[in-house]
């Protein structure tokens, strides 16, 4: 671990540079630009509010902020998780001739990923007062819960990095699962209410996506705590996970470029 605080410090200003020059590559070829940051999220929440709330006629309370606050962390760990997969391969150029710590291309990943997320918690703090969801001191909370949220796909990233130069179909087998654990997430549904007892509470604790997308719910509009004994655990994984990626990655770093 002393290796990567060390290629840390010391490449903290290249993954800064790379992450602002992504995302201004991202919006270059585009006739809106940055705006497009905006209207993504607020096009795919209007998309999901139609069907469930409309067709399919849900009571849920305040439900375009519900959707939007599902949709924000579940895109921000989609994004990251899929990217790390062929992380190695999209920076073949970069692998190939120079040397960088593999763990900067998931970190320049996330940088940017994390910005267009802070934009819609803007838009999600602008629809709260529009819709008047009470505000809570408890939003404090959505600090810890990102916290915990960014060291889990940290960790996450890390070991799909690995595996994704090793295993070529890693890829889909990925995109197969994302999508089933969308589903499996309630971004459109609350867990606890829809699936049935005990399996939405299993499904709740166990899925780390879906307890933190509840976590957030919780604190942002319903002004309750989240569960701390189930956020630490899931902290103690982030951790482990971070860990293992790390280690694996600097054991194995030679071979990526051989590989690729």
């Amino acid at each position: 671990m002393k290796r990567f605080f060390r290629d840390l410090r010391r490449y903290y200003r290249y993954i800064l540079f790379a992450s602002k020059a992504q995302l201004k590559a991202e919006v270059s070829d585009s006739y809106l630009n940055w705006f497009w940051w905006i209207l993504d999220p607020l096009c795919f929440m209007l998309i999901y509010v139609f069907i469930v709330q409309i067709v399919f006629r849900t009571s849920e309370q305040y439900f375009p902020v519900f959707v939007l606050i599902g949709l924000t962390v579940w895109n921000y760990f989609n994004k990251t998780v899929k990217d790390s997969v062929k992380m190695m391969k999209s920076n073949r150029g970069v692998v190939t001739k120079i040397y960088v710590p593999k763990f900067v291309f998931v970190l320049i990943d996330m940088f940017v990923n994390t910005f267009q997320m802070l934009i819609s918690f803007v838009i999600i703090i602008i629809m709260m007062a529009v819709y008047r969801v009470p505000f809570a001191w408890t939003i404090l909370y959505s600090i810890p819960i990102l916290i915990v949220l960014n060291v889990f796909i940290f960790g996450s990233g890390m070991i799909l990095l690995h595996f994704g130069v090793f295993i070529g179909d890693l890829s889909n087998i990925m995109n197969i699962f994302l999508r089933f654990l969308f589903y499996l997430s309630g971004i459109f549904y609350s867990v606890g209410k829809r699936v049935p007892a005990p399996y939405g509470r299993i499904v709740l604790k166990l899925n780390p996506v879906s307890f933190l997308i509840d976590a957030m719910r919780n604190s942002l509009m319903y002004g309750k705590a989240p569960d701390f004994r189930f956020m630490a655990a899931w902290m103690i994984v982030g951790l482990l996970l971070s860990g293992t990626g790390i280690w694996l990655v600097y054991k194995n770093e030679n071979s990526y470029a051989k590989v690729i």
